[in-house]
């Protein structure tokens, strides 16, 4: 089946998926991190000066509520000045931006990085393709996380994806037991080797944060982790799923990508990613 999602509204999910994970960290960890947020345009714009793995400075959901202009991106540029972020990334759909974008990207020092892809599922139809999926036997697990469990889920988070633990970890953990959050697990024995969560909002659920240790990859964790993930949006209410990953350059297999078209998710669009820097750095 599939899925009739907007482009506003696939990028309003990951954007209010990811305010809520960063602004919602307790304001110890947000201020060692060097947390601020804005919102301006109908987005968001993130940013974390104190962040080795250049990931958590992002711009999402620009666009829709009002048009993408030179002076909105000064004003986002002049915000991470401010902050003395040192590098920031603007992650807009393709179809929001400007003719004179090439102009803006000159005069603002931003550059073209890595593309991704924007992907969407409708709820029922992953449901029901994971129930007719058989896996291959496994000794691995798949549930919720608890509050007792959040530090080291969030520690196998930060190791699955080569990010520094620390208050890094602490903000992560920080989002099991708040509303809208979904966070899930897969366990080998008594280890917990791979994590996935999950933010409902509007009837959508984003997927966020899918990874696993190097030595239990390929073992069938992470599509249990989407099947699993499927069924709590489902009872959740939500009537469609959201997730990024990156490309496939030539030559290469991204895991992540396969899993998810598997489960019945559909590529929207790609999209790339555009790399704010400071001039003079």
């Amino acid at each position: 089946m599939t899925a009739r999602i907007s482009p506003a509204l696939a990028e309003q999910s990951e954007a209010e998926a990811l305010y809520d994970f960063e602004t919602g960290a307790p304001e110890h960890i947000r201020a060692a991190l060097g947390m601020e947020a804005l919102r301006a345009g109908g987005g968001v714009v993130l940013s974390m000066r104190n962040d080795p793995s250049r990931f958590w400075s992002k711009v999402l959901g620009l666009g829709f509520e009002e048009p993408i202009t030179a002076e909105l991106i000064r004003e986002v540029c002049d915000f991470y000045r401010s902050q003395e972020t040192p590098v920031a990334v603007l992650q807009l759909a393709p179809s929001v931006l400007p003719e004179d974008w090439a102009d803006i990207c000159a005069e603002m020092n931003i550059s073209a990085g890595s593309p991704w892809v924007k992907l969407a599922c409708d709820t029922e139809a992953a449901v029901a393709r994971s129930e007719e999926r058989t896996e291959p036997e496994t000794e691995l697990r798949v549930g919720p996380v608890e509050a007792e469990q959040a530090l080291e889920w969030a520690s196998v988070m930060m190791r699955g994806f080569g990010m520094p633990e620390g208050d890094m970890a602490e903000m992560v953990a920080s989002s099991v037991g708040r509303p809208g959050w979904y966070p899930h697990a897969v366990w080998d024995g008594d280890d917990l080797v791979a994590t996935a969560t999950m933010h409902v909002r509007e009837g959508a659920a984003q997927f966020f944060g899918a990874t696993t240790l190097p030595h239990a990859r390929r073992l069938g964790g992470q599509s249990a982790l989407l099947a699993a993930r499927a069924r709590a949006a489902h009872a959740a209410g939500c009537r469609r799923l959201v997730a990024e990953t990156g490309t496939e350059a030539p030559g290469t297999r991204n895991s992540s990508l396969h899993n998810m078209l598997r489960i019945g998710f559909e590529v929207l669009y790609e999209r790339q990613n555009w790399v704010w820097e400071p001039v003079g750095r």
